[in-house]
C-alpha cells in the first residue's frame, strides 16, 4: 500500500472520559432531584398564588411547571442519546441531547410569552392585587432551593458535556431569578403599589424569554454543524504544531455532535516512512488530543506523504 494511510481509532459514541453508563446515571440523578423539587414548588406556588390572588406567584408557578416539563424532556433525551451506534445512526444518537435542549427552549419561549400576555392584560384591565407578606416567604424559599439545584445541575452538565442538562440548569436559574422578581414585586405591593404584582409577572416573563432565546440560539448553531469554539481549535492546532515527526498538516475540520467532539485532519509525514510508523504518529496525536479534553473526542487522522521534491 502506498500513498496516504487513513487512521480511525475511536469508535463514535463511546466516551473517552466518563463511560456512557456513568454519564447517563449522573444526568438522570440530578434531573430527578430537580423534578421532585419542581413538583413541590408547583404545589406551593399555585396554591399560594390562588389563595393570595397573586398573578406574579401564579406566573412563577407556571415557570416551575415548564421547568418540570424540561426535566422530563432531559430524562427522555438523555435515555435516547445514550443508545449505542447502530446501522441507521453510525455516529451514535448524541443529537437527541441537542434536540431535547431545543424543545426546552421552545417551552421557555411559550411560557414567557403566555405570562407576559396574561399579566399585561391584567394591568390593562386595571386589576389591583396586594398579595400580602406570605408571598415573600414562598418566593424566598423558591430562590434558595432553585439556586442549590442550579449549581448542582450546572456542575454535572459541565462534567458530562450535556447541552440539554446545561440548558436545564439555566432554566433552574431563570426560575430563581423570576422568584427574585416576585420578591421585589411583593415588597413593592406591601409598600402600596397596586400594580407591582403584575409588573413582577411581566419581568418574569421577559426573563423566561431571554433564557429560552439564548438556549435556542446555541442549539441552532450546533444543529447547523458549526465548528468547535476557537479555544478548542487552537488547542488542537498547538498539538499538531508541536509534534516533531510531522512535516505539516491541513484540512482540520471540527464539529459538535451532542456531547461529542468530532474532528478530522490530514498530516504530512515522510514519504519513506512505513505504515506502522505513520500509524504510531497518528495514534500519539490522537491520545494527546483526548488528554486535553474532558468531553468524548472522535478523531480521524489521514496521513499524506511528504517529499521535498
Amino acid at each position: 500500500m502506498t500513498g496516504s494511510v487513513p487512521h480511525a481509532h475511536h469508535v463514535p459514541g463511546v466516551s473517552s472520559g466518563l463511560i456512557d453508563k456513568t454519564r447517563y446515571k449522573e444526568i438522570r440523578k440530578v434531573t430527578l432531584y430537580g423534578l421532585l423539587l419542581n413538583i413541590l414548588l408547583i404545589g406551593v406556588k399555585f396554591s399560594s398564588g390562588i389563595w393570595l390572588g397573586s398573578s406574579a406567584l401564579l406566573a412563577d408557578g407556571f415557570h416551575s411547571l415548564s421547568d418540570l416539563a424540561t426535566d422530563l424532556v432531559v430524562l427522555i433525551g438523555n435515555r435516547l442519546s445514550n443508545r449505542p451506534p447502530d446501522e441507521s445512526h453510525p455516529y451514535g444518537h448524541s443529537k437527541f441531547d441537542t434536540m431535547a435542549s431545543f424543545v426546552i427552549a421552545l417551552i421557555l419561549l411559550a411560557a414567557g410569552g403566555g405570562i407576559i400576555w396574561s399579566a399585561g392584560g391584567s394591568i390593562y384591565n386595571r386589576n389591583i392585587h396586594r398579595p400580602g407578606f406570605l408571598i415573600l416567604i414562598v418566593a424566598g424559599l423558591s430562590v434558595v432551593t432553585k439556586e442549590i439545584i442550579f449549581y448542582a445541575t450546572r456542575q454535572t452538565a459541565r462534567r458530562t458535556n450535556s447541552s440539554a442538562l446545561y440548558a436545564n440548569a439555566w432554566h433552574h436559574r431563570s426560575d430563581s431569578l423570576s422568584s427574585i422578581a416576585v420578591l421585589a414585586g411583593g415588597g413593592a405591593s406591601l409598600l402600596g403599589w397596586g400594580y407591582a404584582d403584575q409588573v413582577a409577572a411581566v419581568v418574569v416573563g421577559f426573563m423566561i424569554l431571554a433564557a429560552g432565546g439564548k438556549i435556542l440560539y446555541g442549539d441552532l448553531i450546533e444543529l447547523t454543524e458549526h465548528a468547535a469554539d476557537k479555544e478548542t481549535i487552537q488547542t488542537i492546532e498547538n498539538i499538531l504544531n508541536a509534534d516533531p515527526d510531522i512535516k505539516g498538516w491541513h484540512a482540520l475540520r471540527t464539529r459538535r455532535l451532542g456531547a461529542d467532539l468530532f474532528l478530522d485532519v490530514h498530516i504530512l509525514v515522510d514519504a519513506d516512512m512505513s505504515v506502522r510508523q505513520s500509524h504510531d504518529i497518528s495514534l500519539r496525536i490522537e491520545h494527546q488530543v483526548k488528554e486535553k479534553f474532558s468531553k468524548p473526542v472522535n478523531i480521524l487522522i489521514h496521513a499524506d506523504p511528504y517529499s521535498k521534491d
